[in-house]
């Protein structure tokens, strides 16, 4: 991976056909995806379960480009190896689900991975002001994470501006994930995000054998995005 503060586009397989997941990676990425988006869910940190290392495993062969695992579990240390070792470009975890999430960070480092630090709606910016020189990535939730298909949160983009100023020349990405569409991705994107996750405002209308849609909400999204970083 090589930094640069372009919008990036992460589609949330959350969002896919979990029966085709391999062919879902392939159509969204030829569709224009920049990044594939996995959230892990463990039914215990967040409302939900969704995948675990075997399913990272399995869609790698099928992700050309970057693999960003969104950890929403706890405990995280003890399956950090695990994801590494499934292909995980990016693991971020949640500053909420770690007692020590220096030590986190620094464990995911130690893999080779780059390493996120996520933020839930109703934690500060000035939680990861301690953590910038570790961090490779600051995940904005815009919405309460566990479920796909919520409501963006808008109280969210001034956290979003304070992170900017925060991060000044650090090559760290700022992420967005929850409620990103054509409607709120230039609120985020001029606050200074660079990497929007959508689920539902990619996948809607479209399927592995009509990935057409895929493309078109892709563009919109990133459209409406544009001219923001020059």
């Amino acid at each position: 991976m090589t930094f640069d503060r372009s919008v990036k586009i992460a589609p949330s397989i959350l969002s896919a056909d979990f029966a085709n997941f391999g062919a879902e990676c392939e159509a969204i990425e030829a569709q224009g995806a920049d990044w594939v988006h996995v959230d892990v869910m463990d039914g215990h940190f967040v409302p939900n379960i969704t995948f675990g290392p075997a399913t990272c495993a399995a869609i790698r062969p099928h992700i050309r480009g970057v693999m960003d695992v969104h950890l929403m579990i706890a405990p995280v240390d003890p399956y950090i190896t695990a994801f590494a070792d499934a292909g995980a470009d990016v693991i971020t975890a949640h500053v909420e689900a770690s007692t020590h999430i220096h030590r986190t960070l620094q464990a995911i480092r130690a893999t080779g991975a780059k390493a996120g630090v996520a933020l839930n709606p109703g934690t500060p910016a000035e939680a990861v002001s301690e953590l910038l020189d570790l961090t490779d990535l600051v995940c904005v939730m815009t919405v309460n994470p566990g479920f796909g298909g919520q409501k963006f949160i808008a109280s969210q983009i001034d956290k979003v501006r304070k992170l900017r100023a925060m991060i000044g020349d650090r090559p760290i990405h700022i992420e967005i994930d929850g409620g990103v569409d054509p409607q709120t991705a230039p609120l985020v994107t001029r606050a200074g995000a660079d990497v929007l996750v959508a689920g539902s405002a990619v996948f809607r209308g479209g399927s592995v054998s009509d990935p057409t849609p895929y493309g078109e909400n892709i563009r919109a999204i990133r459209e409406a995005a544009s001219g923001v970083w020059t």
